[in-house]
């Protein structure tokens, strides 16, 4: 199966953003949330109308084994995980653009026969 001009250029494009996602090793799944919380005293600020909740804190959540698990974050660290996590979800849109070449040469390849 052969790859037409413009699936070689793709795919080059695609191999270019993979290499340097992977130097860089910054790749995280999940999501991160900013929380703001009331706390359980009755008279805290966190109660009164309109409340002044407590926080930000942010949160970092992930499945593992179909499970979500999760755990706070500094906002430093939020920084930096919220473009980890864009990296993780870049690295899921080259992978499904690669599976879609994929099919294009099989189906063609298929057609021709």
């Amino acid at each position: 199966m052969k790859l037409k001009d413009a699936q070689r250029q793709q795919a080059r494009q695609i191999a270019t953003e993979l290499a340097a996602i992977a130097r860089s090793a910054d790749v995280l799944p999940g999501t991160i949330t900013e929380r703001l919380t009331r706390c359980g005293k009755p008279n805290c600020a966190c109660k009164a109308d309109p409340p002044r909740r407590h926080g930000p804190y942010w949160h970092w959540t992930r499945k593992i084994k179909n499970k979500t698990v999760g755990g706070y974050l500094n906002r430093s660290q939020a920084s930096d995980c919220e473009r980890w996590i864009a990296n993780d979800r870049r690295l899921r849109e080259l992978i499904a653009a690669l599976e879609t070449i994929g099919i294009e040469r099989l189906e063609a390849e298929q057609h021709q026969n």
